[in-house]
């Protein structure tokens, strides 16, 4: 996951010396707040003349148009609209060539993206816009497991409330851009802050129930009964490579991967008659209860033995609540 660094959260200092900060830790490109203020262009030309780094530039105006000569003289690598002010459908000049998003505040329909679809990325506002330093509204894990589903294809880019828990989170749902202000420059140093943001959490105010794959959008079946090719299409149609086994009280039974497939198949390759749904199924994965912190969800991965894809998430009376999955992980890093 990229770190786009909020370049005025820090009042403290003028900008040139911000941006050396930012370019000497190798921030991955420089988030510019314009709030309909056709001047932010100059800092875009000093900007420019210091350093190289991609411009992740955020404009919030009824109106957009009077932006586009400023845009075609000062290009910009990523370039976003926020969505409520606007009175029509943006219509960009192709002379813009950045990557495009439209931003939107939690309590906005993601359906805005459907006028759209030509567009890059969509960038979801955790907090109030232009509020340094608040909270992240854990409404939003919804929100970007829900725009995901919808536009697969896309970018999530993330603004408000992104310090290091919530990067991790963010990482793990498959966000592709951070961007952080207030959290980079409050740190010991930016190199402390952008370390934590990338690597590491360091404290819990999330749950896991918070931001997993909820039970109603989880693959899973009912072990009594399910027969090889029930459970196969399971594992097929929920397009995550493993299936829940549950009970007929939805407590946590096991699981079935596709890796538990592969090796099914391999012991019994010489005698397919035995292979059977019981041979298929782990019925002691590693999983973690709905209340737990992320610190303790960190935890439990650091001390498996073998690497995690995905966890069961179950409550206190081992029914099955949802799934972590940590495959965007990977993908988020890319």
């Amino acid at each position: 996951m990229k770190i786009s660094a909020s370049i005025y959260s820090d009042a403290s200092r003028p900008l040139n010396r911000v941006i050396s900060d930012l370019v000497a830790h190798q921030v991955d490109m420089l988030h510019i707040d314009c709030n309909d203020d056709l001047s932010v262009f100059e800092d875009i030309k000093q900007i420019r003349a210091q350093c190289d780094l991609p411009l992740d530039l955020h404009i919030i105006t009824e109106e957009p148009e009077k932006f586009y000569p400023f845009l075609i003289e000062n290009p910009v690598e990523y370039l976003t609209f926020q969505a409520e002010p606007l009175k029509d459908i943006l219509k960009i000049p192709t002379q813009i060539d950045s990557k495009k998003g439209i931003s939107i505040i939690t309590p906005t329909a993601l359906e805005i993206f459907d006028a759209y679809k030509d567009f890059d990325f969509i960038l979801i506002m955790a907090t109030i816009p232009g509020q340094s330093g608040g909270k992240f509204d854990n409404e939003n894990f919804n929100k970007i497991r829900n725009f995901r589903k919808q536009y697969p294809n896309k970018s999530i880019h993330v603004d408000g409330g992104v310090n290091a828990e919530v990067s991790f989170i963010l990482r793990q749902m498959g966000v592709s851009t951070a961007v952080s202000g207030s959290y980079l420059f409050k740190q010991a140093s930016v190199g402390n802050a952008l370390m934590n943001l990338t690597k590491r959490s360091i404290g819990s105010e999330f749950r896991v129930k918070d931001f997993m794959v909820p039970i109603n959008e989880t693959p899973l079946f009912k072990l009594q009964g399910a027969t090889m090719l029930e459970v196969l299409q399971c594992v097929e149609s929920g397009q995550m490579g493993v299936a829940m086994a549950i009970d007929e009280q939805k407590k946590l039974v096991g699981l079935c991967s596709s890796a538990d497939i592969r090796k099914a198949l391999l012991k019994n390759i010489n005698q397919l008659d035995k292979l059977s749904v019981e041979t298929m199924i782990n019925f002691n994965p590693i999983c973690i209860e709905e209340n737990s912190t992320v610190v303790e969800l960190l935890k439990l991965i650091k001390n498996s033995p073998f690497a995690v894809l995905y966890l069961p998430v179950i409550d206190n009376n081992k029914r099955l609540k949802g799934i972590v999955q940590f495959s965007n992980l990977i993908k988020a890093e890319l």
